[in-house]
């Protein structure tokens, strides 16, 4: 039996074949690259199931999933599994993609996390996942003798507040920009981008916008003020929204940062304020230190994720 995995973000597809119980090589693809979803699976297909046609299949996606079908949040691709069943003649099933990364989650080994800060895992308490790529991603999975259960939420859509004057100018500039500003509009590429160029306009410097990858090389290259300046505040940023995870999960089990970002800095983030910002709520300054975060560094989350559910 032969299933397709797929984890469909809104930069990158990644497909792989599930064959005896083991994930084949994962090809990814560009998302631009194809005007619809069902090209980029026929593209995959016919270059890498040459032997054996597949028996169903298995996606997550980024976006909200209703009635079997999502549209992705930050790209035009609509996946569906109706549409999938009359186009290849397959059952398909479709999670958001935080979802099969927290089920990934008691499969992780010590070498596939990178523990920022102090705290402890109590067992069998919820854990939290979310973390900043092309968007943001958030979910809970609750332990439970027999079967697990994991939270899928559009947490990444909450409002973000600042904890500072600076924070909140930058978060103004962009409330002027977008209306409401959640979370992912500051926690992912374009948040990074969004962060960047609130600094250069409110200290009235001439840059022209720059990339998140470029602002993140210069960042750590230590050799531009702004882009330092603009990966600090994200991090701190990031703290803060993940102890507001934790608090709202009761994440004592611990908070998993993934995404396509943190793995790249997990040097920067260690030093930064994250896990200051991560322990400051106050009163609940204690219940979240006694919380541990880490930095998800396994490359391929989603597929544990997605294959473990076909294991249950």
């Amino acid at each position: 039996m032969q299933v397709l995995l797929g984890d469909i973000g809104a930069t990158n597809a990644r497909f792989a074949l599930l064959a005896n119980g083991a994930v084949g090589s994962i090809k990814s693809f560009d998302v631009a690259r194809f005007a619809r979803f069902a090209d980029g699976v026929a593209t995959f297909l016919k270059d890498h199931c040459r032997h054996g046609e597949i028996d169903r299949a298995l996606f997550a996606v980024a976006g909200p999933v209703q009635d079997d079908r999502c549209v992705l949040t930050n790209c035009s691709w609509v996946v569906d599994t109706r549409e999938f069943r009359e186009t290849f003649s397959v059952q398909a099933r479709i999670i958001n993609d935080f979802e099969a990364v927290a089920y990934s989650l008691p499969w992780l080994a010590s070498a596939d996390l990178a523990g920022i800060g102090g705290g402890r895992a109590e067992f069998a308490a919820p854990m939290a996942v979310l973390g900043p790529g092309t968007g943001l991603g958030v979910a809970c999975l609750v332990p439970r003798t027999g079967k697990r259960l994991v939270i899928s939420s559009e947490g990444g859509h909450a409002t973000l507040a600042g904890a500072n004057g600076r924070e909140d100018e930058i978060i103004k500039r962009l409330r002027n920009r977008f209306g409401h500003v959640s979370a992912e509009r500051l926690l992912s590429g374009d948040g990074l981008e969004n962060i960047h160029q609130a600094i250069v306009e409110l200290d009235g410097i001439a840059l022209d916008p720059r990339s998140a990858a470029n602002i993140t090389k210069r960042a750590l290259d230590g050799d531009c003020r702004v882009a330092r300046d603009a990966l600090t505040t994200f991090c701190a940023f990031l703290g803060s929204f993940a102890g507001n995870v934790a608090l709202s999960f009761g994440a004592r089990g611990g908070v998993y940062i993934a995404g396509g970002i943190s793995p790249r800095i997990v040097g920067f983030l260690s030093q930064s304020e994250f896990r200051d910002r991560f322990e400051a709520k106050g009163r609940l300054r204690a219940y979240l230190e006694a919380i541990p975060t880490y930095v998800i560094v396994h490359p391929a989350t989603a597929f544990l994720g997605l294959k473990s559910l076909l294991d249950l």
